[in-house]
Protein backbone atom coordinates (compact mmCIF):
# COMPACT_ATOMS: atom_id res chain seq x y z
CA UNK A 1 0.00 0.00 0.00
CA UNK A 2 2.84 2.33 0.80
CA UNK A 3 4.62 1.45 -2.30
CA UNK A 4 2.20 2.09 -4.24
CA UNK A 5 0.85 5.18 -3.25
CA UNK A 6 4.20 6.98 -3.52
CA UNK A 7 4.70 5.64 -7.05
CA UNK A 8 1.87 7.25 -7.66
CA UNK A 9 3.24 10.36 -6.32
CA UNK A 10 6.48 10.25 -7.93
CA UNK A 11 4.18 9.82 -11.34
CA UNK A 12 2.36 12.89 -10.60
CA UNK A 13 5.66 15.17 -10.09
CA UNK A 14 6.42 14.32 -13.52
CA UNK A 15 3.25 15.91 -15.11
CA UNK A 16 3.86 19.09 -16.70
CA UNK A 17 0.96 21.09 -15.78
CA UNK A 18 -1.61 23.18 -18.93
CA UNK A 19 -2.73 26.23 -17.02
CA UNK A 20 -4.96 27.10 -20.43
CA UNK A 21 -6.13 24.48 -22.97
CA UNK A 22 -5.71 25.21 -26.60
CA UNK A 23 -3.17 27.98 -25.32
CA UNK A 24 -2.18 30.07 -28.35
CA UNK A 25 1.68 30.82 -28.36
CA UNK A 26 3.08 33.91 -29.15
CA UNK A 27 6.78 33.88 -30.18
CA UNK A 28 9.48 36.19 -30.00
CA UNK A 29 9.90 36.86 -33.41
CA UNK A 30 6.20 37.88 -33.86
CA UNK A 31 6.34 39.85 -31.04
CA UNK A 32 8.96 41.95 -32.27
CA UNK A 33 7.18 41.91 -36.15
CA UNK A 34 3.81 43.14 -33.97
CA UNK A 35 6.34 45.62 -32.11
CA UNK A 36 8.18 47.12 -35.11
CA UNK A 37 4.54 47.42 -36.90
CA UNK A 38 2.81 49.38 -35.27
CA UNK A 39 4.38 50.93 -31.91
CA UNK A 40 4.17 54.39 -31.62
CA UNK A 41 7.92 54.60 -30.45
CA UNK A 42 8.79 52.78 -33.97
CA UNK A 43 6.06 54.89 -35.88
CA UNK A 44 8.24 58.09 -34.50
CA UNK A 45 11.61 56.48 -35.65
CA UNK A 46 9.97 56.07 -39.22
CA UNK A 47 9.19 59.59 -39.20
CA UNK A 48 12.64 60.78 -37.93
CA UNK A 49 14.01 59.54 -42.02
CA UNK A 50 10.30 61.39 -43.37
CA UNK A 51 11.72 64.35 -41.55
CA UNK A 52 15.25 64.19 -42.51
CA UNK A 53 13.51 64.01 -46.43
CA UNK A 54 11.74 67.04 -46.02
CA UNK A 55 14.73 69.22 -44.33
CA UNK A 56 16.59 68.15 -47.51
CA UNK A 57 13.95 69.30 -49.83
CA UNK A 58 13.91 72.98 -47.68
CA UNK A 59 17.73 72.91 -48.38
CA UNK A 60 17.54 72.05 -51.86
CA UNK A 61 14.84 74.36 -52.23
CA UNK A 62 17.27 77.83 -52.30
CA UNK A 63 18.51 76.82 -55.95
CA UNK A 64 14.83 77.00 -56.78
CA UNK A 65 14.70 79.98 -59.40
CA UNK A 66 12.91 83.20 -58.65
CA UNK A 67 11.17 85.63 -60.22
CA UNK A 68 11.04 89.18 -58.97
CA UNK A 69 8.79 92.04 -60.32
CA UNK A 70 8.76 95.21 -58.94
CA UNK A 71 6.25 98.61 -59.82
CA UNK A 72 6.62 101.84 -58.99
CA UNK A 73 4.66 105.16 -60.03
CA UNK A 74 5.07 108.49 -58.15
CA UNK A 75 2.64 111.60 -58.78
CA UNK A 76 1.93 114.61 -57.04
CA UNK A 77 0.03 117.89 -57.63
CA UNK A 78 -0.68 116.61 -61.07
CA UNK A 79 2.62 115.90 -62.14
CA UNK A 80 3.99 112.08 -63.30
CA UNK A 81 6.80 112.02 -61.84
CA UNK A 82 8.17 108.56 -62.94
CA UNK A 83 7.18 104.86 -63.53
CA UNK A 84 8.99 102.35 -63.30
CA UNK A 85 8.68 98.61 -63.93
CA UNK A 86 11.35 95.96 -62.97
CA UNK A 87 10.81 91.85 -63.71
CA UNK A 88 13.81 89.67 -63.14
CA UNK A 89 14.39 85.87 -63.11
CA UNK A 90 17.24 84.87 -61.10
CA UNK A 91 18.64 80.89 -61.78
CA UNK A 92 21.32 80.03 -59.33
CA UNK A 93 23.55 77.46 -60.36
CA UNK A 94 25.07 74.64 -58.11
CA UNK A 95 28.75 75.92 -58.52
CA UNK A 96 28.55 79.22 -57.77
CA UNK A 97 26.97 81.64 -60.60
CA UNK A 98 23.51 82.57 -60.89
CA UNK A 99 21.65 83.28 -64.18
CA UNK A 100 19.64 86.31 -64.67
CA UNK A 101 16.88 87.28 -67.37
CA UNK A 102 14.67 90.47 -66.77
CA UNK A 103 12.73 93.08 -68.37
CA UNK A 104 12.49 96.47 -67.85
CA UNK A 105 10.40 99.61 -68.75
CA UNK A 106 10.43 103.18 -67.38
CA UNK A 107 9.11 106.31 -67.99
CA UNK A 108 8.32 109.44 -66.53
CA UNK A 109 9.61 113.46 -66.68
CA UNK A 110 11.62 113.23 -63.29
CA UNK A 111 13.25 109.68 -63.75
CA UNK A 112 16.40 109.37 -62.78
CA UNK A 113 18.50 109.64 -65.81
CA UNK A 114 20.89 105.89 -65.89
CA UNK A 115 17.05 104.57 -65.40
CA UNK A 116 16.07 105.59 -68.80
CA UNK A 117 14.94 102.82 -70.86
CA UNK A 118 13.35 102.67 -74.97
CA UNK A 119 9.57 102.97 -75.67
CA UNK A 120 9.19 99.21 -75.94
CA UNK A 121 11.08 98.81 -72.75
CA UNK A 122 14.75 97.02 -72.14
CA UNK A 123 15.49 93.17 -71.85
CA UNK A 124 18.41 91.31 -70.57
CA UNK A 125 20.11 88.40 -69.59
CA UNK A 126 23.08 88.05 -67.95
CA UNK A 127 25.53 86.60 -65.12
CA UNK A 128 26.74 87.49 -61.52
CA UNK A 129 29.73 85.24 -60.56
CA UNK A 130 31.62 84.88 -57.73
CA UNK A 131 35.38 85.46 -58.04
CA UNK A 132 36.39 85.72 -54.60
CA UNK A 133 34.17 84.74 -51.46
CA UNK A 134 31.58 82.09 -52.29
CA UNK A 135 33.27 80.48 -55.04
CA UNK A 136 33.98 77.11 -54.16
CA UNK A 137 31.06 77.12 -51.60
CA UNK A 138 28.51 79.45 -50.17
CA UNK A 139 25.65 79.59 -47.44
CA UNK A 140 23.28 77.62 -50.09
CA UNK A 141 26.01 74.59 -51.08
CA UNK A 142 26.77 74.55 -47.66
CA UNK A 143 23.58 73.82 -46.10
CA UNK A 144 22.50 71.80 -48.57
CA UNK A 145 25.12 69.49 -48.17
CA UNK A 146 24.67 69.35 -44.46
CA UNK A 147 20.93 68.27 -45.54
CA UNK A 148 22.28 65.74 -47.42
CA UNK A 149 24.30 63.88 -44.34
CA UNK A 150 21.26 64.65 -42.08
CA UNK A 151 19.30 61.99 -44.14
CA UNK A 152 22.36 59.51 -42.94
CA UNK A 153 22.12 60.89 -39.04
CA UNK A 154 18.21 60.60 -39.16
CA UNK A 155 18.39 56.78 -40.38
CA UNK A 156 21.38 56.30 -37.41
CA UNK A 157 18.84 57.89 -35.00
CA UNK A 158 16.33 55.71 -36.02
CA UNK A 159 18.28 52.82 -35.76
CA UNK A 160 19.09 53.23 -32.45
CA UNK A 161 15.77 54.14 -31.53
CA UNK A 162 14.39 50.62 -32.59
CA UNK A 163 17.39 48.88 -31.17
CA UNK A 164 16.29 50.24 -27.73
CA UNK A 165 12.43 49.56 -28.28
CA UNK A 166 13.17 46.03 -29.10
CA UNK A 167 15.84 45.88 -26.30
CA UNK A 168 13.21 46.96 -23.33
CA UNK A 169 10.33 44.79 -25.39
CA UNK A 170 12.59 41.62 -25.47
CA UNK A 171 13.59 41.57 -22.05
CA UNK A 172 9.92 42.14 -21.04
CA UNK A 173 9.54 39.50 -23.08
CA UNK A 174 12.02 36.70 -21.56
CA UNK A 175 10.49 37.96 -18.38
CA UNK A 176 7.03 36.87 -18.53
CA UNK A 177 8.88 33.57 -19.87
CA UNK A 178 10.69 33.24 -16.66
CA UNK A 179 7.03 33.79 -14.70
CA UNK A 180 5.24 31.60 -16.92
CA UNK A 181 7.97 28.72 -16.48
CA UNK A 182 7.86 29.64 -12.09
CA UNK A 183 4.22 29.58 -12.26
CA UNK A 184 4.07 25.99 -14.29
CA UNK A 185 7.03 24.88 -11.66
CA UNK A 186 4.71 25.86 -8.47
CA UNK A 187 1.46 24.55 -9.90
CA UNK A 188 3.15 21.07 -10.55
CA UNK A 189 4.44 21.18 -6.92
CA UNK A 190 0.99 22.38 -5.03
CA UNK A 191 -0.89 19.66 -6.95
CA UNK A 192 1.91 16.85 -5.54
CA UNK A 193 1.37 18.24 -2.54
CA UNK A 194 -2.13 18.17 -2.31
CA UNK A 195 -1.89 13.96 -3.97
CA UNK A 196 0.45 13.60 -0.96
CA UNK A 197 -1.61 15.49 1.70
CA UNK A 198 -4.70 13.02 0.65
CA UNK A 199 -2.56 10.02 0.78
CA UNK A 200 -1.01 10.56 4.00
CA UNK A 201 -4.66 11.71 5.52
CA UNK A 202 -5.71 7.27 4.00
CA UNK A 203 -2.74 6.24 5.96
CA UNK A 204 -3.00 8.06 9.02
CA UNK A 205 -6.84 7.03 9.24
CA UNK A 206 -5.41 3.25 8.33
CA UNK A 207 -3.35 3.61 11.33
CA UNK A 208 -0.01 3.47 9.40
CA UNK A 209 0.97 6.72 9.76
CA UNK A 210 1.16 9.22 12.64
CA UNK A 211 -1.48 11.98 12.40
CA UNK A 212 1.40 14.77 13.26
CA UNK A 213 2.22 13.70 10.05
CA UNK A 214 -0.79 15.03 8.32
CA UNK A 215 -0.11 18.43 10.08
CA UNK A 216 3.78 18.32 8.15
CA UNK A 217 1.19 17.82 4.65
CA UNK A 218 -1.11 20.37 4.93
CA UNK A 219 2.05 22.59 5.87
CA UNK A 220 3.56 21.57 2.41
CA UNK A 221 0.51 22.32 0.31
CA UNK A 222 -0.38 25.69 2.02
CA UNK A 223 3.85 26.69 1.98
CA UNK A 224 3.20 26.28 -1.87
CA UNK A 225 0.11 27.61 -2.42
CA UNK A 226 1.42 30.60 -1.18
CA UNK A 227 4.36 30.62 -3.97
CA UNK A 228 1.65 29.74 -6.15
CA UNK A 229 -0.12 32.85 -5.53
CA UNK A 230 2.57 35.10 -5.79
CA UNK A 231 4.15 33.35 -8.82
CA UNK A 232 0.28 34.14 -10.61
CA UNK A 233 1.02 37.92 -9.50
CA UNK A 234 3.96 38.31 -11.10
CA UNK A 235 3.25 36.12 -14.15
CA UNK A 236 0.03 38.98 -14.94
CA UNK A 237 2.56 42.05 -14.17
CA UNK A 238 4.83 40.44 -16.44
CA UNK A 239 1.96 39.77 -19.26
CA UNK A 240 0.98 43.56 -18.41
CA UNK A 241 4.21 44.84 -19.33
CA UNK A 242 4.32 42.61 -22.34
CA UNK A 243 0.89 44.24 -23.50
CA UNK A 244 2.23 47.64 -22.98
CA UNK A 245 4.63 47.18 -26.13
CA UNK A 246 1.36 45.84 -28.25
CA UNK A 247 -0.65 47.75 -30.56
CA UNK A 248 -2.82 47.66 -33.43
CA UNK A 249 -3.15 50.02 -36.68
CA UNK A 250 -4.44 53.80 -35.56
CA UNK A 251 -2.74 53.59 -32.15
CA UNK A 252 -5.17 50.90 -30.76
CA UNK A 253 -3.63 49.28 -28.18
CA UNK A 254 -3.53 45.55 -27.72
CA UNK A 255 -4.15 43.10 -25.08
CA UNK A 256 -3.08 39.77 -24.58
CA UNK A 257 -5.72 36.91 -24.25
CA UNK A 258 -5.68 35.36 -21.06
CA UNK A 259 -4.59 31.66 -23.44
CA UNK A 260 -1.87 33.55 -25.15
CA UNK A 261 1.52 32.22 -23.45
CA UNK A 262 5.34 32.52 -23.96
CA UNK A 263 7.57 29.91 -26.19
CA UNK A 264 10.36 27.93 -25.04
CA UNK A 265 11.74 28.20 -28.62
CA UNK A 266 15.15 30.40 -28.61
CA UNK A 267 15.97 30.78 -25.33
CA UNK A 268 17.73 27.56 -25.38
CA UNK A 269 21.58 27.51 -24.94
CA UNK A 270 23.89 29.01 -28.35
CA UNK A 271 27.69 29.03 -27.38
CA UNK A 272 29.67 31.67 -29.68
CA UNK A 273 33.12 31.16 -30.85
CA UNK A 274 35.88 33.78 -30.63
CA UNK A 275 35.25 34.72 -34.39
CA UNK A 276 32.02 35.57 -33.91
CA UNK A 277 32.71 38.09 -30.66
CA UNK A 278 35.40 39.66 -33.62
CA UNK A 279 32.82 39.99 -36.21
CA UNK A 280 30.58 41.70 -33.53
CA UNK A 281 33.07 44.38 -32.87
CA UNK A 282 33.81 45.15 -36.32
CA UNK A 283 29.96 45.28 -36.73
CA UNK A 284 29.58 47.83 -34.15
CA UNK A 285 32.67 49.95 -35.29
CA UNK A 286 31.59 50.24 -38.70
CA UNK A 287 27.70 49.84 -38.13
CA UNK A 288 27.14 51.18 -34.73
CA UNK A 289 24.63 54.14 -34.81
CA UNK A 290 26.11 56.08 -31.98
CA UNK A 291 29.49 55.59 -33.82
CA UNK A 292 28.01 56.61 -37.41
CA UNK A 293 25.91 59.88 -35.75
CA UNK A 294 29.26 61.27 -34.06
CA UNK A 295 31.33 60.42 -37.63
CA UNK A 296 28.02 62.14 -39.79
CA UNK A 297 28.62 65.11 -37.23
CA UNK A 298 32.14 65.52 -37.84
CA UNK A 299 31.52 65.34 -41.64
CA UNK A 300 29.11 68.22 -41.11
CA UNK A 301 31.84 70.51 -38.61
CA UNK A 302 34.05 69.74 -41.97
CA UNK A 303 31.63 71.73 -44.48
CA UNK A 304 30.92 74.12 -41.28
CA UNK A 305 35.33 74.69 -41.50
CA UNK A 306 35.01 75.14 -45.26
CA UNK A 307 32.71 77.70 -45.54
CA UNK A 308 34.36 79.26 -42.35
CA UNK A 309 37.22 79.64 -44.15
CA UNK A 310 35.73 80.50 -47.41
CA UNK A 311 34.41 83.67 -45.43
CA UNK A 312 38.19 85.14 -45.22
CA UNK A 313 38.28 85.54 -48.37
CA UNK A 314 36.93 89.02 -49.82
CA UNK A 315 33.69 89.37 -51.52
CA UNK A 316 34.74 89.80 -55.47
CA UNK A 317 31.55 89.39 -57.45
CA UNK A 318 31.08 90.59 -61.47
CA UNK A 319 27.57 91.11 -62.88
CA UNK A 320 27.44 91.31 -66.95
CA UNK A 321 24.23 91.78 -68.95
CA UNK A 322 23.82 92.11 -72.41
CA UNK A 323 20.97 94.29 -73.53
CA UNK A 324 18.00 94.42 -75.64
CA UNK A 325 15.34 97.24 -76.88
CA UNK A 326 12.95 95.32 -76.73
CA UNK A 327 11.08 92.04 -75.03
CA UNK A 328 12.87 89.54 -76.47
CA UNK A 329 16.57 88.72 -77.01
CA UNK A 330 17.01 87.50 -80.30
CA UNK A 331 20.18 85.56 -81.80
CA UNK A 332 21.62 89.58 -82.62
CA UNK A 333 21.73 89.80 -78.99
CA UNK A 334 24.50 87.33 -78.86
CA UNK A 335 26.73 88.85 -81.52
CA UNK A 336 30.37 89.95 -79.91
CA UNK A 337 29.87 93.17 -81.78
CA UNK A 338 26.35 93.83 -80.28
CA UNK A 339 27.31 92.16 -76.94
CA UNK A 340 30.70 94.59 -76.29
CA UNK A 341 27.89 97.70 -77.39
CA UNK A 342 24.94 96.57 -75.21
CA UNK A 343 26.02 95.70 -72.17
CA UNK A 344 25.68 96.18 -67.88
CA UNK A 345 29.30 95.64 -66.25
CA UNK A 346 29.52 95.98 -62.63
CA UNK A 347 32.40 94.63 -60.40
CA UNK A 348 32.12 94.74 -56.17
CA UNK A 349 34.40 94.07 -53.71
CA UNK A 350 34.31 94.02 -49.70
CA UNK A 351 36.55 93.21 -47.29
CA UNK A 352 36.05 93.28 -43.26
CA UNK A 353 39.23 94.83 -42.31
CA UNK A 354 39.55 92.69 -38.82
CA UNK A 355 37.91 89.48 -40.08
CA UNK A 356 36.96 89.09 -36.06
CA UNK A 357 33.51 87.76 -36.82
CA UNK A 358 35.05 85.23 -39.03
CA UNK A 359 38.00 84.36 -37.79
CA UNK A 360 36.09 83.40 -34.71
CA UNK A 361 33.65 81.02 -36.46
CA UNK A 362 36.65 79.23 -38.01
CA UNK A 363 38.20 78.86 -34.92
CA UNK A 364 34.78 77.73 -32.84
CA UNK A 365 34.25 75.25 -35.72
CA UNK A 366 37.94 74.28 -35.39
CA UNK A 367 37.37 73.57 -31.61
CA UNK A 368 34.14 71.59 -32.13
CA UNK A 369 35.93 69.36 -34.56
CA UNK A 370 38.43 68.38 -31.74
CA UNK A 371 35.18 68.21 -29.44
CA UNK A 372 33.47 65.89 -31.69
CA UNK A 373 36.93 63.38 -32.22
CA UNK A 374 37.46 62.88 -28.73
CA UNK A 375 33.92 62.16 -28.25
CA UNK A 376 34.40 59.70 -31.22
CA UNK A 377 37.28 57.80 -29.78
CA UNK A 378 36.15 57.92 -26.26
CA UNK A 379 32.30 55.96 -27.51
CA UNK A 380 34.06 53.92 -29.23
CA UNK A 381 36.10 52.55 -26.79
CA UNK A 382 33.29 52.39 -24.28
CA UNK A 383 31.23 50.47 -26.94
CA UNK A 384 34.06 47.66 -27.54
CA UNK A 385 34.02 47.03 -23.60
CA UNK A 386 30.65 46.84 -23.54
CA UNK A 387 30.44 44.29 -26.58
CA UNK A 388 33.30 42.62 -24.72
CA UNK A 389 31.46 42.57 -21.13
CA UNK A 390 28.07 41.50 -22.48
CA UNK A 391 30.35 38.62 -24.24
CA UNK A 392 32.03 37.93 -21.26
CA UNK A 393 28.38 37.88 -19.05
CA UNK A 394 27.14 35.30 -21.69
CA UNK A 395 29.90 33.03 -21.46
CA UNK A 396 29.79 33.11 -17.56
CA UNK A 397 26.16 32.22 -17.74
CA UNK A 398 26.66 29.47 -20.01
CA UNK A 399 29.06 27.16 -17.25
CA UNK A 400 26.45 28.85 -14.60
CA UNK A 401 23.64 27.10 -16.26
CA UNK A 402 25.46 24.16 -17.20
CA UNK A 403 26.64 23.42 -13.32
CA UNK A 404 23.09 24.26 -12.19
CA UNK A 405 21.48 21.96 -14.81
CA UNK A 406 23.70 19.45 -12.83
CA UNK A 407 22.83 20.62 -9.60
CA UNK A 408 18.96 20.23 -10.32
CA UNK A 409 19.79 16.87 -11.49
CA UNK A 410 21.49 15.99 -7.98
CA UNK A 411 18.70 17.57 -6.11
CA UNK A 412 16.17 15.37 -7.85
CA UNK A 413 18.08 12.32 -6.99
CA UNK A 414 17.95 13.61 -3.40
CA UNK A 415 14.59 14.33 -3.35
CA UNK A 416 13.67 10.35 -5.20
CA UNK A 417 15.98 8.51 -2.92
CA UNK A 418 14.20 10.71 0.11
CA UNK A 419 10.97 8.88 -0.95
CA UNK A 420 12.82 5.78 -1.15
CA UNK A 421 14.51 5.43 2.15
CA UNK A 422 10.74 6.94 3.60
CA UNK A 423 9.60 3.76 1.85
CA UNK A 424 11.99 1.95 3.78
CA UNK A 425 10.85 3.39 7.05
CA UNK A 426 14.30 5.21 6.76
CA UNK A 427 13.28 8.75 6.44
CA UNK A 428 10.60 10.89 7.29
CA UNK A 429 7.80 13.26 5.45
CA UNK A 430 9.64 16.66 6.56
CA UNK A 431 12.96 15.68 4.53
CA UNK A 432 11.15 14.50 1.82
CA UNK A 433 9.21 18.12 2.05
CA UNK A 434 13.23 19.61 2.16
CA UNK A 435 14.57 17.75 -0.49
CA UNK A 436 11.80 19.03 -3.01
CA UNK A 437 11.91 22.42 -1.54
CA UNK A 438 15.58 22.41 -2.15
CA UNK A 439 14.94 20.77 -5.33
CA UNK A 440 11.87 23.94 -6.61
CA UNK A 441 14.42 26.31 -5.75
CA UNK A 442 17.43 24.85 -7.79
CA UNK A 443 14.81 24.63 -10.67
CA UNK A 444 13.49 28.20 -10.12
CA UNK A 445 17.28 29.31 -9.88
CA UNK A 446 17.77 27.51 -12.80
CA UNK A 447 14.94 29.42 -14.96
CA UNK A 448 16.58 32.30 -13.46
CA UNK A 449 19.88 31.92 -15.12
CA UNK A 450 18.13 31.29 -17.97
CA UNK A 451 16.35 34.22 -18.38
CA UNK A 452 20.07 36.20 -17.87
CA UNK A 453 21.26 34.37 -20.80
CA UNK A 454 18.61 35.29 -22.81
CA UNK A 455 18.41 38.75 -21.78
CA UNK A 456 22.74 38.98 -22.17
CA UNK A 457 22.24 37.38 -25.82
CA UNK A 458 20.02 40.16 -26.49
CA UNK A 459 22.68 42.94 -24.61
CA UNK A 460 25.52 41.36 -26.55
CA UNK A 461 23.50 42.21 -29.79
CA UNK A 462 22.53 45.34 -28.80
CA UNK A 463 25.40 46.88 -27.21
CA UNK A 464 26.77 46.21 -30.98
CA UNK A 465 24.49 47.85 -32.55
CA UNK A 466 21.44 45.49 -33.88
CA UNK A 467 19.05 43.60 -32.60
CA UNK A 468 19.36 41.31 -35.43
CA UNK A 469 21.01 37.76 -34.33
Amino acid sequence: MRSRIFILCLLASLLVWQPYTQAQVLTLQEYQRVILANHPVASQARLLTEQARQELRIARGVFDPELVSKLYRKEFNGKEYYNTWDNTLYVPLWFGPVLKAGFEKNGGQYLNPEKGTPADGLSYAGISVPLGQGLFIDERRSTLRQAQLMQDIAEAERVKLINKLLLEATKDYWDWLLQYRTMQLYQEALELADFRLRAVNIRAQEGDLAAIDTVEARMAVQDRQVLLEQAKLNYNNTRLRVAVHLWAENEVPLELQENTIPTLAGSELATMHRDSLDQLLQFARRNHPDLLKLDLKGSQLAIEQRFAADKLKPKLNVDYNVLQSDFYLDSEALDQQYMGNNYKLGVSLSLPLFLRQERGKLQLTKAKQQVNALELTQTSREIEASVVAAYNEWLALEQQIRLQEQAVANALILRNGEVTRFENGESSLFLINSREVKLLESQVKLYELRTKYAKSKTYLYWSAGSMEE
